[in-house]
């Protein structure tokens, strides 16, 4: 099995995708740039923050027009929500102007780190999946918060790396790893991830899928980074599904000893 067998697929609930790197919109210099590292990318799903972009606004030149006319999913999110009543709200108005069930559920605990509110988060999460909503909750790597994400029916869930926008990379792989390990439902990382080797890393740790927006839209050429970024992911999930080789504290001879010439072999 490889990546691009026909089986290898991400679904999240009844939607399924081949791409594995999933991007936003945030922080590009101009839309012209957005365009160009979107379609280098070869995501299908872009994430866009409700409460600061006006998904009303539809002409030309516009972030709505710019992803229908590149025919990617819209996966809205209600960053800048405080409170789980405030993302719910978010979260169905979101609904109503796309039509669509999916929401990735921010709610923040902490405006200096945008750490999320966990107890929050879990709450609106109940919320959201009780009135149909297609949920993916950014949240700490905490193995005990994914697990009790994923028993309210989130269709995902999306622990950090790092700090939103810090590029710090993955901070501790081994929950991560853990989180991979027990969850029944995709895990993707989402935040601080910063160059293409982070990228690499949480693929191999098994993870189901990569979202980033700062790692590509804040690098000096975006549109090299996306395609970067697009070959790391790949490449992770290549390695993840190959099986790497145990790790070992000492050599192990590549080639057999049978036969070396000089030897009683």
């Amino acid at each position: 099995m490889n990546d691009t067998s026909k089986d290898d697929v991400l679904r999240l609930g009844e939607f399924t995708f081949r791409s594995r790197l999933l991007t936003g919109t945030g922080k590009y210099p101009d839309n012209a740039t957005a365009k160009a590292a979107l379609a280098a990318s070869r995501c299908e799903v872009v994430t866009v923050a409700v409460r600061r972009v006006d998904l009303s606004v539809r002409g030309e030149g516009s972030v709505f027009q710019l992803l229908k006319e590149g025919g990617y999913t819209i996966l809205p999110n209600t960053a800048g929500c405080y409170t789980a009543e405030d993302a719910v709200r978010t979260a169905r108005l979101a609904r109503e102007m796309l039509d669509t069930p999916l929401v990735k559920l921010e709610v923040i605990g902490d405006e200096r780190t945008l750490f999320p509110d966990v107890p929050a988060t879990l709450e609106a999460a109940a919320l959201l999946v009780k009135d149909g909503f297609t949920v993916l909750p950014y949240f700490n790597d905490d193995p005990v918060a994914a697990r009790r994400l994923e028993d309210l029916g989130c269709a995902a869930v999306m622990p950090l790396a790092a700090p939103i926008g810090s590029g710090l990379g993955i901070r501790n792989p081994y929950n991560i790893e853990i989180i991979v390990k027990h969850a029944g439902v995709p895990v993707i990382v989402d935040a601080g991830v910063g160059t293409a080797s982070d990228a690499a890393l949480a693929m191999e740790l098994g993870v189901d899928g990569v979202l980033m927006n700062t790692a590509i839209a804040g690098a000096k050429d975006p549109v090299r980074m996306a395609s970067a970024m697009r070959k790391a992911v790949e490449a992770g999930r290549e390695a993840f599904l190959s099986g790497r080789i145990p790790r070992k504290l000492y050599a192990t001879a590549s080639s057999p000893l049978e036969g070396v010439i000089g030897s009683d072999h």
